[in-house]
């Protein structure tokens, strides 16, 4: 019984740091991966004042009114680096867009917008998905920013390209090709149904939850 025992210990102790070094080999991964990733991407996040209609009609006009502005001169960003100086030098502007939109409505609510770090959920675009994890971001948030949110990518410029009418499937893939290496790009392609990559999904998902 006394060798049973101890036979089991060494196994039960082996088994205990098996799982414990494949839980760091994942985290590592996952960890490597989503950092490629979100080091990639620069986001946009506007949150409505409320989800009443005027409010969320004034959401989408402000959406238009700086995208329309900032995305002739983010076009020719080569870097993350080069995109966000001049989403920052443009800040004072972007106020003046917001409130240019909140007075055409009669309203006077608050606008704050900040650059920084935050968490984002698991996002569905046309032909890619990023998952959910913390993201550089311009954050705009009207009033009360109790309304539903709008998220988008200002950087690769998918944001950009997803409101012009020119707008092509291959030109996305051709934009995302430039910023991630293939393990990276077939992980968020919503045109990759190995279940090999499902899976690496979901664990950099969860991983980068904990």
């Amino acid at each position: 019984m006394k060798i049973f025992n101890s036979s089991f210990s060494k196994f039960a102790l082996i088994s205990i740091l098996f799982i414990c070094f494949l839980i760091i080999l994942i985290k590592n991964y996952s960890d490597h991966v989503f950092g490629n990733i979100s080091n990639n991407f620069f986001r946009l996040h506007i949150v409505a004042n409320s989800d009443c209609t005027e409010d969320q009609i004034i959401k989408y006009e402000i959406r238009d009114s700086i995208l329309n502005y900032i995305s002739p001169k983010l076009k020719n960003s080569k870097s993350k680096d080069d995109a966000l100086r001049i989403i920052q030098s443009n800040i004072p502007v972007f106020y003046d867009l917001s409130h240019n939109i909140l007075s055409k409505h009669n309203v006077n609510y608050s606008v704050n917008i900040s650059v920084g770090n935050y968490n984002f959920p698991t996002k569905d675009y046309s032909n890619f998905v990023l998952p959910e994890g913390n993201y550089d971001a311009l954050k705009i948030e009207l009033g009360n920013a109790s309304g539903q949110n709008w998220w988008c990518v200002m950087f690769p410029s998918i944001c950009i390209i997803d409101n012009s009418t020119f707008s092509t499937q291959d030109s996305t893939n051709s934009i995302l090709e430039d910023a991630l290496d293939s393990e990276e790009l077939s992980i968020i392609s919503k045109d990759a149904n190995s279940p090999d990559i499902k899976i690496k999904f979901k664990l950099i998902e969860l991983f980068e939850n904990l």
